[in-house]
């Protein structure tokens, strides 16, 4: 393929292809050439232009097909426009020559229709440079289309847009012929020609006055014709034409002089009639309605209906937000006057009426909801409202007015009800999409929501009171705070008028829909509401019997309470179960006879009442399995059964019933069915086994013998159908922008979808997907689609033997029924039959002998044969699902034989789709038949049908099939993947566009195949390398493709390419193509835009190219709107707010969830990469949204209080400059867009934290700043970081305020320590005060939710905590708002009403006291450090001290700010742990719960994560309080708290398993512990001051343990520190555990490397044992000793291990420091103990001795270091009589011995440094032992050393070490001893040093050994002088060689005295005495 890039054509090259490699290589060299051609210069062009011409010229008679054929045309187009143009008119007569051509053979027809393309492109490039010879090239393509067939028709109208594109007004004279073509196409039976004419009569309306003005008639009813028939893409380019030509007539001013005289401007009360007569009338046109239409027995057809529908929404589209804000009165009333009752043709039945309810609800909310901006969308809201308004009182006036006729009135009534429904719809949406926002829109009196809404709750339509309580439900999910105060009020109203029936109604539903709200408000209801309900519910059936007149709303509306009741979950429900089951026990019959009983006594009234109960009570026990699978007990599951029996009785009667009491009862008994079936589908199938017989009777009769004669497959198949499979059905089964409307063209003529009124328990449950309002579809097809259902589960639960049986039923009902009735019962079967499939395939369960297999099969087949494709498709996964049942590869082999039979006999299109679809199925569940033979078998048919060109259907299938193929096959399809490639891409040149279902297939064959490839496509090989061409042309060919689902697949592939091959892929080229489809302005008119699924796969693509190359794919769009490409005209300024802008208002616009999720993350990974380097770009695009519509009015009027009257100027002037007068690239964004925004700025500051400190140091930034002007750092930008915190956390949007509050609080922390360069001892942030305070103040007045308050005492207290602000008046700001929430907190339960759950308050309350807690913190802390300062103060002078005196002041100040409230918060603090503890405890330990005395919602959390965090922070409160002596004296004194205290700590411990709750904890009992300390110290010593010295031995005893050394468990302080300690080591060292110690899993004696975690548990825990002795008395002390000595040498043997460096671990230092602490206990020394003590140290000593002898050789892993110095402790800590024991002094002599005798260099200096502390003990029976056996072998080692010097610094500091040890012991050595020594030493020394020579070349050790030798003699020398001089008289070696080192030295002190010379103020600092020789 390199040889096709070349300006011509490698002619040469090409003659050596085949056939098809022709059509490839000439596609690929006309794609390179369409890239080459702009930026060849125009010599080049020039030269080579005749030979290019004549190349491309010759291309046309080469049957180019459809992408070749546009690729020709554009680049002679180019060619044309960048080089000479005189050739241009030979190429236009050539062309016109190849249209006149009398040939009409299909070989040559692509021939002619590559001339019309090339026509088209000349003119739309070169446009009015060709003169006059338009006029004949029209007419000639005009007059060719009057024999054209289809593909001729469209390729015409395309070309002529383009010629009208190019031409502009000079193409005038040839409008009118053009129009007069057009028109006849814009109604071709060629749904492809219809969309090209409309695109043709869009480009005409640009220029043709008249089409807009004197022919505007004919060209609206043209459009409706066009409509009717028509597909989902004719709808969307038709209703653009009308839409645009209506806005056009309405804002156009210019009109031609013919057009004048006879033309008024046309107004918007017009246009909106013209809209208004096709959606009511059809396309009958005006006036001119036929005789059917008079006679009211025809109706509008749906296809019209929509198309006008959506023309609606592109006309308000197109005239823009501004003037639908504007003309939004005038454009309501006429909306919703078209579904007023004076056009009762248009919906004169009750199908037609949620038909257009539809359309208006589209209407309105693709505008209003699309288009306006929040402000705009109140202003609406408001209009909505006095609609209502006016709507209620003409309802009003017409009950009350009892002159008219009783049957106008109730015509005015009514009239309204369809109107009500849409109006109240819209208002809903509306309310829920603003949020919070929409508050001051309820808070205005005069508009009046909420009573409007209310008012028509009584309205006589059931409709109208169904979409009022739904839309309070919206109210109550957008506006939490109201939920509880909506629900008091209607349930208030319930119980009051009780005795209407449209109020007991109309308010149930309220309440029902509030309640389904509840679990969409995080923050809850009062729990107390259920009751209240419960009881309502209750008295409504109880009361029910009373008055006949109500009685069947008062039973309906009982249930209906129940069951919405459920919807609050177990914790609601568990209080209200016993009486809910009382309830259903009592609605049913207790046994046959009573039933037989009732058959004979009612009559058909009583019957509807009973029914609608048994209806309801059954819809609350499915509510209540569904909503609270927790409470399904067994015993619970035990009370539901026993009325069951007699529900399946009812149904089983149900038939005799209806036939008893006629027609009235159809309904009841329907929706009874449809209940009981969906109950029993949610309970467990064994609950009602003894059933199974009688109900599967019963569902096979609901689905053979059906009541309705609706085809249900739309809504049945669907989710039979595997997902992707459904592609192949069109557009109305994906997702589009217009799947609300086109939802009633799927589901037929007798339907026209869904709506709340035809199931009222459908109001309190989760709404479908997409959907904005419940849906339910009527009765009769509910009772199918639940009978289906149920029966799936039934079927796989039924006995095999009973299977077959079933089946030859369903069979024979197929077969018994004729004509349409069959196929809807095979639609019945097949649908139960496939779910049935599905639960036996996910239970694992198998279907059953032959005989049931072959029935199946039977089934499944004949399904795959039908006339419906959908069944079809269903029948193909049934028949994949069966295989996968019976999971046996003879079967599943038998299944495609019989396709491959069928494929090769059939030919007509039903069998061939059907079948080659099963054969792809077949390989879905089976992971791919096994066999290659199978699989080339396959790929051999399915090539052979994909390439038959008679039957697009039969190519889209086959392709789809095969692509399942290939992406199930794996590996074994490699053989395959060239020719189907090959294949592909030869179908992609030559299926012509406008069948875009074979497109679609081969995009998807194409994904597959690249897929299979997968990393292979990196490769270099030639066969590589031409299968990524190949997979490259065929994106470039989709690309190019009209229809936008393959656009979207050409994404897709090419999004794979970039995963697999990411080097191959032009990147520029592939973000060129998404941002024209995303940003181009001609297609952004907001829900008019692209296909949804390919705006989902571009914002795909995208989100993965951002993730490897964000900087470049932001470069390529910022450089694509560089270029001033005229087809492309960006929605937004991309020059000014880069891609990343583009996508934040795309957002903004976006309806879609899932493609906002998307763009979000796709920005994400833009900020992530790229934050850092464009910081002021990303700040500025997140100010400019949150500042874009942030309401400045909210912050002028905050609540100030008196003192701070001077701030008020401060907090509103600082924020309100900068208004938003200047222009904003953002208009309005919606409040989830600034909340994101908002999030990006945190992400930013979380960004730079990563990017290095420049960012918090001003200094360090503005010193780079000025180095290199483009660095940029976020400290620079503080001012926007904390205005536009401000904005979000002011805004109306409670969510936006949390975020706001989130962004300022990670703001304050974050800058809290930057100093303010220019005002030295002050922070940056200390000039932000103002905007602090006033961002914080409205998160504390009284109507702000609790969540928004708990964030803003975070805040308040970092704010605090920070240290900013040293001015106590400027903090009291602050600080009083916590104080006022401290208020709050007290008065606790007396609040006066309740809005939100307890929960709620708890959250709160622990936000607010973690808030002082930190703020207490940091004020004891401060004051600490401040008198460790003054303490220092002392020592330095006085001079720091009036600085001093300064910083204490603010201290001090905070901790006065605090004190005033301790009392309060001490408990508070306390309580909180205490209650927190209780509810961590077990379920086991329930009983042990105090009844009273605490919240328990205190700390129920909504949030475990918070809870940590609160409990951390009372944990360090605790912490804190306890530093302060006098609070520390009253826990010490009173033991039972201090006891009550550890066991709440204990059981914190236990049920938190977070590190850093146990070290807080930890660190508590430690200071309880000290506190006990402090307070047994003070007794003893004031009894010593009054008992007197002399008499002491009759002291009392003091500490635990008294005279007994007994502790009593619960009540000993002792103890429970032991029970703690215990818990955390056994934790982390479970071998500490006597009880494990025996256990496999234990003994394996390996040493633990614990966690760092860990290590600081166990160290802490280790500290606070040693501890432990000091609170007991002597006894006391004994009686622990053991336990205490046990667990710290435990710790010590199990975790010392030789650490790399030396170190020792954490948990040996602190056992060694415990150690210590223990054994220099008093305790050790009392008289009383001291013998049990020596006893047990002894025994403890032995126990570490012994860690040396341990068996399995384990001694190797043992770290004698560590126990060594175990050793040593003990030596120097205990009473000499502990270590002076022969046996064991040897024993610890002979440790040593060994390990100075380690090869570890580190082992032995260890070892040295110990025995130099033991040698100098001051005690000689200790000491002198280990001085006589170690001494000589330590002198004996360094003599060794004067042969082997040292090598490296280990070695060097063993030497020296050593010398230490031996100067020490000279030192103490007796006088007689001491010569002996000196001689040994002194040679040792003087064998290290170096004469002058050797000096110069020795290594780094050999010459700190010779200085430190050297610092040794002169030291030694004149100490014994003696000995010296005698030594050196006998050995003039000796002597020579010290004389020369001492000679060296002195030469080198004279050099460096020299060089002081010079450099004088530095002197030499060791100045050495040599003169004792």
């Amino acid at each position: 393929m390199e040889l096709a890039h070349s300006l011509l054509l490698n002619e040469e090259a090409y003659k050596q292809l085949g056939e098809f490699q022709k059509a490839e290589f000439i596609f690929e060299w006309l794609q390179f050439l369409e890239k080459l051609l702009p930026v060849t210069s125009r010599a080049d062009i020039r030269e080579n232009q005749k030979k290019l011409v004549e190349q491309l010229t010759s291309l046309l008679n080469n049957s180019p097909g459809p992408p070749t054929r546009r690729l020709v045309a554009k680049n002679l187009a180019v060619l044309y426009s960048t080089g000479d143009t005189f050739l241009v008119y030979q190429t236009i007569d050539k062309c016109n020559e190849l249209i006149r051509s009398k040939d009409d053979s299909p070989s040559y027809l692509p021939t002619k229709l590559a001339a019309v393309v090339c026509l088209g492109y000349l003119y739309k490039k070169l446009g009015r440079i060709l003169g006059n010879s338009f006029t004949d090239t029209v007419g000639n393509v005009l007059k060719a289309m009057k024999n054209a067939e289809s593909q001729g028709r469209y390729e015409i109208m395309l070309s002529l847009q383009n010629i009208l594109n190019g031409l502009g007004a000079a193409a005038i004279p040839c409008h009118r012929d053009i129009y007069k073509a057009a028109r006849s196409c814009l109604t071709d039976r060629s749904m492809a020609v219809r969309c090209a004419a409309a695109k043709c009569l869009l480009e005409l309306q640009n220029e043709a006055v008249f089409m807009w003005s004197t022919d505007l008639d004919s060209v609206v009813t043209l459009c409706f014709k066009s409509f009717e028939g028509s597909n989902y893409d004719v709808r969307l380019a038709v209703s653009k034409l009308l839409g645009t030509v209506l806005a056009r007539a309405l804002t156009s001013k210019q009109t031609t002089a013919s057009t004048r005289h006879n033309f008024h401007r046309i107004s918007l009360e017009e246009v909106m009639e013209l809209l208004g007569t096709g959606f009511l009338r059809g396309s009958c046109g005006f006036l001119r309605a036929s005789g059917d239409m008079l006679k009211g027995t025809s109706s509008v057809s749906r296809d019209v209906r929509v198309g006008v529908t959506q023309a609606y929404v592109v006309f308000v589209s197109t005239l823009g937000a501004q003037w639908l804000e504007r003309n939004f009165s005038a454009f309501l009333s006429h909306t919703l006057y078209l579904v007023s009752q004076s056009h009762t043709k248009a919906i004169q039945s009750q199908m037609d009426a949620v038909g257009c309810r539809h359309c208006v609800s589209f209407i309105l909310r693709a505008t209003v909801g699309g288009l306006l901006g929040e402000k705009a969308q109140i202003a609406a809201a408001k209009e909505i409202c006095q609609a209502i308004w006016k709507l209620k009182k003409v309802a009003d006036g017409a009950v009350n007015d009892s002159n008219l006729e009783t049957k106008n009135s109730t015509t005015d009534v009514t009239a309204s009800q369809h109107v009500l429904v849409c109006a109240l719809q819209e208002l809903g949406s509306l309310i829920h999409g603003l949020g919070t926002t929409a508050a001051p829109l309820l808070q205005d009196s005069s508009t009046g929501v909420l009573e409007a809404v209310i008012s028509v709750i009584l309205h006589p339509s059931i409709s109208v009171r169904l979409t009022a309580a739904w839309c309070l439900r919206c109210i109550a999910v957008a506006l939490p705070s109201c939920v509880s105060l909506l629900l008091d009020r209607c349930v208030e109203r319930l119980t009051t008028l009780k005795s209407s029936p449209e109020a007991v109604t109309g308010y149930s539903f309220a309440v029902a829909a509030l309640l389904g709200a509840v679990k969409h408000c995080p923050l809850g209801i009062p729990h107390g509401k259920g009751k209240v309900i419960m009881t309502v519910a209750e008295d409504l059936l109880c009361s029910a019997s009373q008055n006949s007149r109500i009685s069947l709303q008062r039973t309906q509306a009982g249930w209906l309470l129940i069951a919405a009741l459920m919807t609050l979950g177990p914790a609601v429900v568990q209080h209200h179960l016993p009486r809910m089951l009382l309830l259903w026990k009592c609605i049913f019959p207790s046994s046959p006879k009573d039933l037989e009983t009732e058959k004979t006594r009612g009559d058909s009234f009583t019957w509807q009442v009973t029914l609608e109960g048994r209806a309801g009570a059954l819809c609350a026990i499915k509510s209540f399995v569904s909503h609270c699978a927790g409470l399904l007990t067994d015993e619970v599951v035990q009370r539901l059964l026993p009325p069951l029996p007699s529900a399946v009785d009812l149904l089983t009667q149900l038939s005799s019933i209806n036939k008893s009491y006629g027609n009235s009862l159809k309904t009841p008994s329907t929706v009874y069915r449809h209940k009981f079936y969906e109950l029993l589908a949610v309970l467990p199938p064994k609950t009602y086994e003894g059933s199974f017989w009688a109900v599967l009777k019963e569902l096979v009769a609901d689905l053979t013998v059906p009541d309705s004669q609706i085809d249900t497959s739309t809504f049945l198949l669907p989710p039979l159908c595997h997902e992707n499979d459904l592609l192949l059905l069109g557009p109305l089964l994906q997702e589009t922008d217009h799947r609300f409307i086109e939802e009633q063209l799927l589901l037929g003529n007798s339907i026209a979808g869904g709506s709340l009124e035809y199931d009222p328990y459908s109001i309190y449950e989760k709404v479908a997907k997409g959907d904005s309002v419940p849906k339910p579809l009527p009765p009769v097809l509910s009772v199918i689609s639940a009978a289906t259902r149920l029966f799936g589960v039934m079927f796989s639960h039924v006995a095999e033997s009973h299977r077959l049986q079933v089946l030859e039923q369903l069979l024979n009902s197929v077969k018994q029924t004729k004509g349409s009735r069959q196929q809807i019962v095979q639609l019945n079967v097949v649908s139960a039959f496939s779910t049935s499939l599905k639960h036996l395939a996910n239970c694992k369960g198998s279907l059953g002998p032959e005989e049931v297999r072959r029935s199946a099969l039977t089934l499944v087949m004949g399904a795959l044969e039908s006339n419906n494709p959908l069944l079809r498709c269903a029948a193909a996964e049934c028949l994949a699902r069966l295989a996968q049942v019976v999971s046996d590869t003879a079967f599943t082999a038998g299944l495609a034989q019989v396709s491959f039979d069928k494929l090769k006999s059939a030919r007509d299109v039903v069998s061939r789709t059907g079948h080659s679809l099963a054969l792809g199925c077949l390989h879905r569940y089976l992971g791919g038949i096994g066999s290659t033979q199978h699989l080339n078998a396959c790929v051999g048919i399915l090539y052979t049908l994909s390439q038959d060109s008679t039957s697009p259907d039969v190519q889209a299938w086959a392709l789809h099939s095969l692509s399942l193929i290939v992406d199930l096959a794996g590996p074994l399809y490699h053989v395959h993947v060239e020719p189907t490639l090959s294949l592909v891409l030869m179908l992609l040149l030559t299926v012509p566009p406008a069948y875009t279902e074979v497109h679609q297939s081969l995009g998807r064959c194409l994904n597959a195949l690249i897929t299979t490839l997968g990393p292979e496509l990196q490769g270099s090989s030639t066969t590589v390398s031409a299968l990524r061409t190949s997979c490259l042309l065929g994106c470039a060919v989709m690309q190019d493709n009209p229809d936008c689902l393959v656009q979207a697949q050409a994404i897709s592939c090419l999004q794979q390419l970039h995963m697999f091959a990411p080097r191959h892929v032009n990147l520029s080229s592939l973000v060129s193509c998404i941002c024209e489809i995303l940003l181009d302005n001609s297609v952004l008119v907001n829900l008019c835009s692209s296909y949804l699924l390919l705006r989902r796969a571009v914002v795909s693509c995208l989100c993965q190219l951002v993730q490897r190359e964000a900087a470049e794919v932001s470069e390529y769009a910022v450089a694509l709107v560089k270029e001033n490409r005229e087809d492309f005209t960006p929605d937004v300024n991309i020059r000014e707010i880069g891609l990343e802008g583009a996508l934040l208002s795309l957002l903004d616009k976006e309806l879609d969830q899932r493609l906002c999720q998307d763009i979000k993350e796709t920005l994400i990974h833009m900020l992530t990469s790229m934050a850092v380097e464009k910081l002021s770009f990303w700040l500025k695009l997140c100010k400019d949204v949150l500042a874009a519509s942030s309401d400045f009015n909210t912050v002028v009027s905050i609540d100030t209080t008196q003192e701070e009257e001077t701030a008020k100027v401060d907090d509103a002037s600082i924020l309100t400059s900068n208004s938003d007068e200047r222009f904003h690239p953002f208009s309005n964004p919606r409040w989830s867009t600034r909340v994101f925004a908002a999030e990006c700025v945190c992400k930013i500051i979380s960004q730079c934290e990563n990017a290095g400190s420049a960012h918090f140091d001003i200094t360090l930034a503005q010193e780079r700043k000025q180095r290199d002007s483009r660095d940029d750092f976020l400290v620079l930008h503080l001012a926007d970081l904390i205005r536009m915190a401000f904005m979000a956390a002011t805004d109306h949007s409670d969510q936006l305020r949390l975020s706001g509050l989130q962004t300022l609080q990670i703001v304050v922390r974050k800058f809290a320590a930057v100093p303010e360069p220019e005002f030295p001892g002050h922070v940056i942030l200390e000039q932000f005060q103002a905007n602090v305070g006033a961002a914080l103040r409205p998160a504390f007045a009284p109507e702000t939710p609790p969540d928004v308050t708990a964030k803003a005492c975070q805040v308040c207290s970092a704010w605090i905590a920070s240290g900013v602000v040293s001015d106590l008046n400027d903090l009291r700001r602050v600080h009083q708002l916590l104080v006022s929430s401290l208020l709050k907190v007290q008065a606790g339960k007396e609040a006066p009403s309740q809005q939100y759950n307890e929960s709620t308050s708890t959250m709160e309350i622990l936000a607010v006291l973690k808030a002082w807690a930190e703020v207490y913190i940091v004020a004891v802390e401060k004051q600490k450090n401040q008198s460790d300062a003054h303490n220092h103060c002392f020592k330095i002078g006085n001079s720091a001290e009036e600085n001093y005196r300064d910083v204490t002041s603010s201290a001090s100040g905070l901790l006065d700010l605090v004190q005033a409230d301790l009392g309060t918060l001490s408990k508070l603090w306390l309580a909180a742990l205490q209650d927190f503890a209780l509810l961590t405890l077990p379920s086991e330990y329930a009983s042990q719960l105090p009844a009273e005395g605490i919240s328990v919602e205190f700390l129920c959390s909504p949030r475990s994560d918070a809870a940590m965090e609160n409990i951390i922070a009372c944990l360090r409160a605790l912490h804190a309080l306890f530093d302060v002596p006098w609070p520390r004296s009253k826990i010490g004194g009173d033991q039972e708290l201090g006891v009550e205290l550890l066991n709440v700590l204990h059981r914190l411990i236990l049920t938190r398993e977070s590190p850093d709750i146990q070290l807080a904890a930890l660190e508590v009992v430690q200071l309880i512990l000290f506190a006990a300390q402090e307070h047994v110290k003070e007794k003893r010593r004031s009894a010593e001051v009054d008992d007197g010295a002399a008499e002491k031995e009759t002291l009392p005893e003091f500490g635990e343990g008294k005279d007994t050394g007994g502790l009593i468990p619960g009540k000993s302080l002792v103890f429970a520190t032991l029970e703690l300690c215990v818990c955390i080591l056994v934790r982390q060292l479970p071998q500490l555990n006597p009880k494990l110690t025996c256990s496999p899993a234990v003994q394996s004696g390996k040493h633990l490397l614990l966690s760092e975690d860990g290590s600081r548990l166990v160290a802490a825990a280790l500290i606070i044992l040693s501890d432990v002795p000091a609170i007991c008395s002597p006894e006391g002390s004994i009686s622990v000793l053991p336990t205490i000595l046990y667990l710290i040498i435990g710790v010590l043997k199990e975790t010392a291990v030789k650490l790399q460096d030396g170190q020792l671990p954490l948990t040996v230092a602190a056992s060694l420091q415990a150690l210590k602490g223990l054994l220099s206990s008093p305790m050790a020394r009392a008289e009383k103990s001291r013998t049990a003590w020596t006893d047990l140290l002894r025994s403890a000593l032995v126990t570490v001795l012994d860690c040396w002898d341990r068996v399995d050789g384990l001694l190797q892993e043992c770290d004698e270091v560590s126990l060594l110095t175990a050793i040593t402790v003990f030596i120097m800590s205990t009473s000499p009589e502990v270590t002076t024991v022969e046996c064991l002094q040897k024993h610890c002599i002979e440790k040593f011995k060994i390990t100075l005798d380690s090869k570890d260099p580190l082992v032995q200096c260890k070892c040295y440094q110990l025995l130099h502390s033991i040698f100098q003990h001051p005690n000689k029976t200790v000491s002198y032992p280990y001085i006589h056996s170690l001494s000589p072998s330590i002198v004996r080692k360094l003599q060794e050393t004067e042969k082997a010097k040292p090598e490296n610094a280990a070695e060097l500091q063993v030497i020296q070490e050593g010398i230490k040890v031996v100067t020490a012991l000279t030192a103490t050595a007796e006088e007689e001893h001491r010569a002996h020594l000196v001689a040994g030493l002194l040679p040792i020394l003087i064998s290290f040093l170096l004469d002058e020579n050797a000096l110069v070349s020795a290594t780094n050790s050999a010459k700190s050994l010779h200085e430190f030798a050297l610092q040794n003699l002169m030291q030694i020398g004149p100490q014994y002088s003696l000995v010296f001089k005698k030594l050196m008289a006998a050995s003039p070696t000796m002597k020579a060689r010290l004389e020369s080192a001492v000679k060296g030295n002195q030469e080198s002190i004279k050099a460096k005295t020299a060089k002081h010379a010079k450099n004088p103020g530095k002197s030499s600092s060791i100045q050495l005495k040599t003169n004792f020789l």
